[in-house]
C-alpha cells in the first residue's frame, strides 16, 4: 500500500492503522516522490491526497494512468461536486472526503483491490482453502486456520493471482515495506509455513521463477 499525504499527523496515523490491518505500507508527503514510487512498484492500492507539494494528486493520477492501473482512492478535504467528478474522471477508483471513518476507508480499499483483481466476492477459494478478505480469515477443509499477519497476506496474494505465476519480488514487496531490511529468503520461510498449514500441494514452486496456486491442481 502507498500513502501520499502531506499532513504529517494524518500520514502517521493512517500508516499505523493500515499496518495494524496487516498491510505493508510505503509513505511519502510529496507528489513527485509519490509518482516515482507509484510507477516503480506494484502496490495493491494507493491512498492519494489531492493538495500536495511538488505535484497535485490530480496531476499525479493523470500521469500514473498513462502507465499503470493500480487502484487509487482519493482522500481529500475537497468535497465540491466538481472535485469529485474531476477525480473520478482522472482515473481514481474511489473518492473519500475528510474527515472520514477508518472502517469505511478500509472497506473501500478492500473493494477497489477486489475489483482490480476481477473478484466480485470478498471470499476467494482454491480447492479446500478459502480466504475471507473482509474478515481476514482463512479456512482449510472448513476449519479456521491460525495464520500470522504476513502468512495471511501471502495466501491472499496467491489466491488473488490464482493460476498465474507470482514472483519472489512480488511477494517480497507485498509482505515488506520499503524500510524493511530482512533477507529475501524469508519468502521461502513463509511459503513453507503455508504448505504446513494448508497442504503440501497447495503451492507449486516454479524454480527460478516464483510460485503458483494452480487452479486445476487446487480442485
Amino acid at each position: 500500500m502507498l500513502i501520499v499525504e502531506d499532513d504529517p499527523d494524518l500520514l502517521r496515523g493512517l500508516s499505523q492503522a493500515l499496518r495494524e490491518e496487516n498491510y505493508a505500507v510505503d509513505i511519502t508527503s510529496d507528489g513527485d516522490d509519490g509518482l516515482f514510487k507509484a510507477r516503480s512498484y506494484d502496490y495493491d492500492a494507493i491512498v492519494l491526497d489531492v493538495m500536495l507539494p511538488g505535484m497535485s494528486g490530480f496531476d499525479l493520477l493523470r500521469q500514473l494512468r498513462t502507465a499503470k492501473k493500480t487502484p487509487v482512492l482519493l482522500l481529500t478535504a475537497r468535497d465540491a461536486l466538481q472535485d469529485r467528478i474531476q477525480g473520478l474522471d482522472e482515473g481514481a477508483d474511489d473518492y473519500l472526503v475528510k474527515p472520514f471513518e477508518l472502517e469505511e476507508l478500509f472497506a473501500r480499499l478492500r473493494a477497489i483491490i477486489r475489483r482490480s483483481s476481477g473478484q466480485a466476492s470478498s471470499v476467494l477459494t482454491a480447492g479446500d482453502v478459502a480466504v475471507d478478505t473482509a474478515a481476514q480469515t482463512v479456512t482449510f477443509q472448513g476449519e479456521l486456520v491460525t495464520l500470522s499477519a504476513r502468512e495471511y497476506r501471502l495466501v491472499e496474494l496467491l489466491l488473488r493471482n490464482q493460476g498465474a505465476l507470482v514472483s519472489r519480488t512480488m511477494i517480497y514487496e507485498h509482505l515488506f515495506d520499503e524500510n524493511h531490511d530482512s533477507l529475501s529468503n524469508l519468502v521461502d520461510v513463509y511459503i513453507s509455513r503455508l504448505r504446513a498449514k494448508l497442504g503440501s500441494d497447495f503451492i507449486t514452486t516454479r524454480r527460478g521463477q516464483g510460485y503458483i496456486v494452480d487452479v486445476a491442481a487446487a480442485h
